[in-house]
């Protein structure tokens, strides 16, 4: 069975999260700064990954790619 999941950005705060499968009773834990990633308290199965200034870290990773002549391997567009 395929999982579901559901991509969120907010444009204002550049906050993306991405959520897997039903909503449950989860933990928090910043895994790196600005990286957070939300387990279910029972199982320790992923929940969703927010990224805190996640346009701003797209773009490095862009820059950091290109000067080793590589490509971003998909395409992100941030819009409203």
């Amino acid at each position: 069975m395929e999982e579901s999941y559901e991509v969120h950005y907010e444009k204002e705060s550049d906050f993306l999260e991405v959520l897997f499968g039903e909503p449950s009773k989860s933990i928090t834990t910043e895994v790196q700064e600005g990286v957070f990633v939300r387990k279910d308290i029972k199982t320790g199965e992923i929940k969703s990954v927010g990224i805190v200034g996640f346009g701003k870290r797209v773009q490095l990773l862009k820059k950091i790619l290109a000067s080793y002549n590589k490509k971003f391997p998909l395409e992100i567009s941030i819009s409203n």
